[in-house]
């Protein structure tokens, strides 16, 4: 762990956040079976971060009541109901677009559906990051995500945004645009309540 990697971690903890550090996804799977006890509910974020680390297969196959909302037969409203459930889990497990060295976490949402849980409802919150999503400051941190994790989400997500074609936001205004919500955690009252893991690895966007 080096010296960049040991202060974010110290900078989550002076702002009431634990950080953690894993070399490879079996170390972080290992992690989040002893910080999710078997028997608790736990609803996630939409990440691709978690499922190229194997962590929502590990949650559907573990001994827990996982709000899977990623079935392709579910309709709107039982994604809604989920979304809502989220609000009560024991665990709310996502990724995020960046996080500062200065222990600051950056996240874009569409509707507000990954973002809400972080910040009120579940009684943990656990938050995945490669390496590739720590930045020196805030406005790195904007720009990593409007220019880089935006436009791939949106392609991943199939939209018809600009980004999509362009490689880049614009700051269209187009109806179907997933940079609505702009939400920057700098710290907690409840102390370690939000758990960030940083992974060893380039992964997610």
């Amino acid at each position: 762990m080096n010296q960049k990697i040991t202060t974010l971690i110290h900078k989550l903890e002076s702002h009431n956040m634990a950080g953690y550090f894993v070399n490879t996804p079996e170390e972080l799977l290992l992690l989040i079976k002893e910080l999710i006890p078997n028997g608790s509910s736990v609803g996630s974020g939409d990440s691709v971060t978690l499922e190229d680390t194997g962590v929502f297969e590990y949650l559907r196959n573990g001994d827990y009541n996982f709000y899977d909302k990623f079935a392709s037969d579910l309709t709107k409203e039982q994604k809604r109901d989920i979304y809502l459930r989220n609000f009560t889990a024991d665990t709310f497990i996502s990724s995020a677009n960046a996080i500062t060295i200065d222990g600051a976490i950056f996240n874009i949402d569409g509707n507000g559906s990954r973002v809400a849980p972080i910040l009120y409802g579940p009684k943990q919150v656990i938050i995945i990051i490669g390496i590739n999503k720590i930045t020196d400051d805030l406005d790195s941190a904007i720009k990593r995500t409007r220019q880089i994790a935006a436009p791939l989400d949106a392609k991943r997500l199939g939209k018809n945004t600009p980004c999509t074609s362009l490689g880049h936001c614009i700051d269209c205004k187009h109806k179907e645009r997933i940079c609505n919500d702009f939400v920057l955690i700098t710290g907690q009252f409840v102390k370690d309540r939000i758990k960030v893991i940083i992974l060893n690895e380039n992964v997610g966007y």
